[in-house]
């Protein structure tokens, strides 16, 4: 395991190393704390982050502070789609056209699968 004691050192299982440049600048903006097939309640925070990076899918919802949470009750999926933005968006401008052409960008989706499915259509028994 690798942790950090200051800025300049990394400390590998009792060896302390001088810490490389590209590591001084790397922080972790998101952290999850429920993934996988992991059942969660109503309310139950899934992933906290500073920028967006995990997008709020279906049964999830999203605070103030960018933190995802559980609408309902059921099993955590994490889901990859394709990203196509809006044509004349800002994004487009600042980084769609620096990136090489034929680039497929990615969304990552939290999803909750809810255990209790409706087995019934609501207007089907009012017929």
């Amino acid at each position: 395991s690798v942790t950090s004691h200051s800025r300049t050192t990394l400390l590998f299982s009792g060896l302390s190393l001088p810490t490389p440049p590209f590591l001084l600048n790397s922080l972790r903006f998101a952290s999850k704390k429920a993934g996988g097939s992991n059942f969660v309640h109503a309310g139950n925070i899934l992933a906290t982050q500073r920028m967006i990076r995990y997008h709020p899918g279906a049964h999830v919802g999203m605070g103030t502070n960018k933190t995802l949470f559980a609408l309902e009750d059921g099993y955590v999926r994490f889901t990859k789609e394709v990203y196509v933005p809006p044509p004349r968006s800002p994004e487009v401008i600042q980084v769609i056209n620096k990136l090489p052409k034929g680039t497929v960008l990615y969304k990552t989706f939290i999803n909750v699968l809810p255990v209790k499915q409706e087995s019934k259509f609501k207007l089907v028994d009012m017929v």
